[in-house]
């Protein structure tokens, strides 16, 4: 009975770790003490696959307009709340003004001295000042959040995408202050009603929860791009990083790039063409 009962719960526990109800291509089965998610892919011929996934971001190709494409692409599938939307006062009473700090974000701009603190320069190029730098989580090889979560919420799959179950957190925080990024955002309220439209194919979060980007991990296993990519009109490719033959491999190799804030350690996955 006990054996029966834990491996029920192991069930459970893989599909909750995605967030989604289901997973197809991707069947969680443990993970290590550092959080790493085990994995046994199952037979989805369709589904895109990768030893370790990255980004890469061309900087040239970044307009006002793509960017808000992007951003506005991404939430929306995401079901991201915008609080800027006006609520319902009928369906959601004593709903308050939110704080700008309380803002939700998967993917937003930045301007460069707040993206690359580390690489300001006194004669820097002018047109860094003015380009709008799309920033998000950088799905680290050496991710500090996940290290950092108590109840495994925040885990790294064997593919190097950082994931959340939002079930297992319990609002502690502890992620967001070891990401050096700000990649990550907490709910102080109820997110659902600041959604204009909810996309029933991705689940809304609730008070007290962490969210962040999980390089649409949905989509790859169906085998689509992210919608980041697909909104971004070529200015942003994923792909694997392990695989010299891949398209991302070949944009590193033609051109020169940056990550975010290197030094640290953490190892990002996202890079940019400067």
């Amino acid at each position: 009975m006990m054996k029966k009962s834990k491996r029920s719960f192991l069930k459970v526990a893989g599909i909750a770790a995605i967030g989604l109800g289901a997973f197809p291509a991707i069947h969680f089965a443990s993970s290590d003490s550092h959080g790493t998610a085990h994995a046994v892919k199952s037979p989805n011929e369709g589904a895109l696959l990768a030893h370790r996934w990255g980004m890469v971001i061309d900087t040239n190709k970044i307009t006002d307009e793509v960017a808000e494409n992007i951003v506005t692409a991404c939430h929306k599938a995401h079901n991201v709340p915008d609080f800027n939307f006006e609520v319902d006062e009928e369906k959601y009473p004593n709903t308050r003004p939110v704080n700008h700090k309380q803002e939700v974000k998967w993917i937003w701009e930045e301007g460069f001295h707040y993206a690359f603190p580390d690489k300001e320069d006194e004669f820097l190029a002018e047109r860094f000042h003015d380009l709008p730098f799309l920033v998000t989580c950088n799905h680290c090889k050496n991710a500090p959040c996940v290290k950092a979560c108590p109840t495994g919420a925040t885990f790294k799959r064997e593919d190097g995408i950082v994931l959340m179950d939002f079930h297992r957190c319990i609002g502690c925080r502890f992620c967001m202050a070891a990401c050096p990024y700000g990649s990550r955002s907490f709910n102080f309220r109820d997110p659902r009603p600041f959604i204009e439209e909810t996309d029933l194919k991705f689940p809304t979060r609730s008070k007290g929860v962490v969210e962040k980007c999980n390089l649409c991990a949905e989509r790859l296993t169906k085998g689509e791009q992210p919608h980041c990519v697909e909104a971004s009109e070529g200015a942003i490719v994923v792909g694997d990083l392990e695989d010299p033959e891949s398209e991302i491999r070949v944009l590193l190799n033609e051109h020169y790039t940056i990550r975010r804030k290197q030094s640290l350690g953490t190892e990002p996955s996202v890079y940019y063409i400067m």
